[in-house]
C-alpha cells in the first residue's frame, strides 16, 4: 500500500527538522568549507519554510518536494564532511 501523502510529508518534515537540530557545521566560520557548510545549511533552512509555506496553502506535494530537497542538502554536506553528526544519529546515509 502506497504511504499517504499527510503522513509522508508530516514525517518528511520532522526528519528535516530533526536534521536540522542535529547538523552542526563542522568547519570554522570564514572559512571556505564553513561559508560552504553555512550556504548548505542556509538552502535546507529555506526549503523547511518552503514546506511549511506550502502546507499552509494547501499545496501537499511541493511541501513534500521541498522538505525532501531541503533534507537532501544536509544528508549531502554530511557525506562530504562539511558538518558534524552525532555518531548514533539513524537520519543520515553516513
Amino acid at each position: 500500500m502506497p504511504a499517504d501523502l499527510e503522513e509522508k510529508t508530516d514525517r518528511y518534515e520532522r526528519m528535516l527538522a530533526d536534521a536540522l537540530d542535529e547538523a552542526e557545521i563542522g568547519a570554522p566560520a570564514g572559512t571556505p568549507l564553513g561559508e560552504t557548510a553555512a550556504e548548505c545549511r542556509e538552502m535546507a533552512v529555506s526549503y523547511l519554510d518552503d514546506g511549511r509555506h506550502f502546507r499552509e496553502t494547501g499545496d501537499p506535494v511541493n511541501a513534500l518536494a521541498a522538505y525532501s530537497y531541503g533534507y537532501g542538502w544536509l544528508d549531502a554536506g554530511v557525506r562530504m564532511g562539511l558538518f558534524v553528526v552525532p555518531e548514533e544519529t539513524t537520519l543520515f546515509t553516513v
